[in-house]
Formats: C-alpha cells, sequence, structure tokens
C-alpha cells in the first residue's frame, strides 16, 4: 500500500498538526525513563520546521478517561521536546479550550506548540465528529505520525482526517516507515522466516497467529500463553494462567501449522513458582511436571536451549511478547537469554510490542535489533491482516 507522503504536500510557512504517540513510559516521580517514541518523532517535526511551518503537536498520554487529571499532563513531554529540538515550545492548558484556540492562532512560523492530553477530552475516544472538526481548525494540514494509536479511530486519528483533502494531509516519516517495515515483512519476507510469539494471553494474538501461519516457517511460543496450548496437549500445568475458553483454538492453530508444515515450538521446561511473587520459592520442572499448586512463571533452560537451535538458521525474526514475567528479576532469565541471542544473530530482527521493546532495552541490546516497533497493538492488527483506521484515510487509492 503506498501512503500520502508529507515530502508532495507543499508545507512552506503553513500551519501544520502533527498526531504523535507520546505515550511514554514515566518513572514514580514522574520522570520520563525511556524517550523512544518522542525521539522517534523528531524527523517529521524537523522537517516541517525545516519548511517554516507553524508547528502544532498533539498527543494522548495513559488513560484520564475524559477527565482532566494532573498526573497525565504532557508538561514533562514538552520539556523533553524543547530540550531534543534545542528550541522553545509553547504548552497549551487545554486541549480545544480558549488556551489552545489563542496560542495555536497566533503562532507564528518556526514556533512549536504542544496541546495538552488528547483524552482530557471524552469526545476524543469516541471519535467525535465536532470535536474532529475543531481540532482540524486549528491549522492547515494534518500529518499523522502516531503509528502506535493508529488501530484506533479516535478524533483525532481517524475522525479528523475527514476535514482535509489528499492535498492537505499525509504519513509522517515514522508512520510511513512502520508501514512500509511491516508490509514487506508479511509480503516478502527473507526466509526461513520465525515468530516468537510470548506474553500472557492467547486471546491478544489468535488472529495475529492465525494470520502468520501460512506466512512463517517456525513459530516459538513463550510467557503465559504457552499454558494454554500446554493444557490442550494434556499437560497438567498445575497453576499456571490458562484460558479455558480458547483450548479448541489453541488446538486450531497447532493442527493448521501441522497441515502447513511450520514448525511449532512450545516449552520443554519452566521455571515454576509456589506463587506470583519475587520472593516466590521456585524451581525448573518440565512442563509435564507441575506441581499442582505451583505456577509456570519463565521458560527453563532446556527450553532456552532448544530455542536457540531453532533460530540457528532463521534469516528474519518477529518478536512479539516476553518470555516470562520479566518485570521480576527471578523471572527474567529466559527472556533475557533469548534477547541477547536474537540480538547477536545476523538475522533481520523486528520487535514489535511495548512490552517486548522495554525488554529489550532493560537487556541492553535494543541498539542490536533491526527494527523496534513504537505500536504494540498497532503491530498485532498489521499482522491480522487488518488495515488501520488512522491509516486508512492515507493510502493512495488506484485508479481503474
Amino acid at each position: 500500500m503506498e501512503l500520502l507522503s508529507i515530502k508532495k504536500l507543499d508545507l512552506t510557512g503553513k500551519k501544520v498538526f502533527i498526531r504523535c504517540d507520546f505515550n511514554v513510559p514515566m518513572d514514580e516521580f514522574g520522570n520520563i525513563s525511556d524517550d523512544r517514541r518522542i525521539r522517534s518523532a523528531l524527523s517529521t517535526i524537523n522537517y516541517c520546521l525545516d519548511q517554516e511551518c507553524a508547528v502544532i503537536l498533539a498527543s494522548h498520554f495513559g488513560r484520564p478517561r475524559g477527565k482532566v487529571d494532573e498526573k497525565y499532563s504532557l508538561i514533562p513531554v514538552a520539556r523533553r521536546i524543547q530540550h531534543l529540538l534545542k528550541r522553545d515550545v509553547k504548552m497549551a492548558k487545554d486541549v480545544i479550550g480558549k488556551d489552545a484556540l489563542a496560542k495555536a492562532s497566533s503562532l507564528k512560523p518556526s514556533e512549536v506548540l504542544l496541546l495538552e492530553n488528547l483524552r482530557f477530552e471524552e469526545d476524543e475516544t469516541k471519535n467525535d465528529k465536532e470535536f474532529s472538526k475543531k481540532l482540524a481548525s486549528l491549522a492547515e494540514f494534518y500529518i499523522n505520525d502516531a503509528f502506535g494509536v493508529s488501530h484506533r479511530a479516535h478524533s483525532s486519528v481517524e475522525g479528523i482526517t475527514h476535514f482535509f483533502d489528499n492535498n492537505h494531509k499525509a504519513a509522517g516519516f515514522l508512520l510511513q516507515k512502520e508501514i512500509t517495515f511491516f508490509s514487506k515483512l508479511i509480503n516478502n519476507p527473507v526466509r526461513p522466516f520465525a515468530a516468537i510469539i510470548g506474553g500472557s494471553k492467547v486471546s491478544g494474538k489468535l488472529e495475529a497467529l492465525m494470520n502468520l501461519l501460512p506466512k512463517v516457517d517456525k513459530i516459538f511460543i513463550g510467557g503465559g500463553m504457552a499454558f494454554t496450548f500446554l493444557k490442550k496437549m494434556g499437560y497438567n500445568i498445575g497453576a499456571s494462567l490458562v484460558e479455558d475458553d480458547l483450548l479448541e483454538e489453541a488446538g486450531h492453530i497447532m493442527d493448521k501449522a501441522k497441515k502447513l508444515g511450520v514448525k511449532f515450538y512450545l516449552p520443554v521446561d519452566v521455571i515454576a513458582a509456589d506463587k506470583f511473587s519475587e520472593d516466590a520459592v521456585s524451581k525448573i520442572v518440565t512442563t509435564q511436571e507441575i506441581p499442582n499448586a505451583w505456577m509456570g512463571l519463565d521458560i527453563g533452560p532446556a527450553t532456552v536451549r532448544l530455542y536457540r537451535e531453532g533460530l540457528a538458521d532463521v534469516q528474519t525474526v518477529l518478536w512479539n511478547g516476553p518470555m516470562g514475567v520479566y518485570e521480576m528479576e527471578k523471572f527474567a532469565r529466559g527472556s533475557s537469554k533469548i534477547a541477547n541471542f536474537v540480538a547477536d544473530s545476523y538475522a533481520t530482527t523486528i520487535v514489535g510490542g511495548g512490552d517486548t521493546a522495554d525488554l529489550v532495552q532493560r537487556v541492553g541490546v535494543d541498539d542490536e535489533m533491526s527494527f523496534i516497533s513504537t505500536g504494540g497493538g498497532a503491530s498485532l492488527e498489521l499482522l491480522e491482516g487488518k488495515i488501520l483506521p488512522g491509516v486508512e484515510p492515507l493510502i493512495i487509492q488506484e485508479e481503474d
């Protein structure tokens, strides 16, 4: 698919509304702990500033549920953007209130304004037409550079596009890069192509798994979702996380993999614990021998070896979801070892999903990965074969 390009717009001296994804992690003191998403938007922002545009930035942050909540203010984000751009960034006190309207209207070429958290307005997530229209009235051009929310039909993502024609809207560089990377990955990967799929639940990854099966050569399952597959195979999984209502679906996935000749890997051993806690008693057990009241919280050393051997010859790796409860040091070893192995391989390595991106950064191998996506839900929906609501209005339609 070809998207409307920012480079084809006549932006010189114009006012531009850029939808970004500044939903960054913060520590308990309100400091930004990872500014990757902010840095990822800089190329689009700088390109507009080079065209002497007046730039209006907009983003959501957290889930304030339509109410003003100081905890979710974008003030720390404004400070970080100012530091990275090395220029003054004006901060609006609201989204489409008096302050934002006044500051947007008086914004001069080469100046930057950041609106307050879009989700302080409940109409944002409702994709309200009037709210979309008010946002659109702030600028002459609209740029979507927020891949991380492009799977949401929200006012600033989808609704706003209806108020700009094709000569006044486009995809930013980050959005373009994400879509191009995933399209190439799904339609023309260098083989052998492996997918490492982890995380806690099968339900969130079901459609992606079904869509990936005809495209990959190998699938490696880890995390809590593995136990639904293991239970379907008749194993006693103790008190491990399981989705009983998806046992049949898990069976279909394994049957389909067999039919297609896709090698389907499941853990052969786990780190089991007597409770979900950092100070739990833990031990290595095979997946056939998890004690009744215990739960598997990480893949074991034999599984790490098995997965390494299976990944040794692959040329393309897509990784979405950790192998265990990596936030607890005791259950992070499996994920960490796989991360190091993937980083050291000569394969093209694509990391999708916030948890996996956080994991590879914690392990310190983020710079070794070929591509780290800024969107978890959005990348999953692309893998499911869906066209994202925020991307669809920016697709160049082929003429008959």
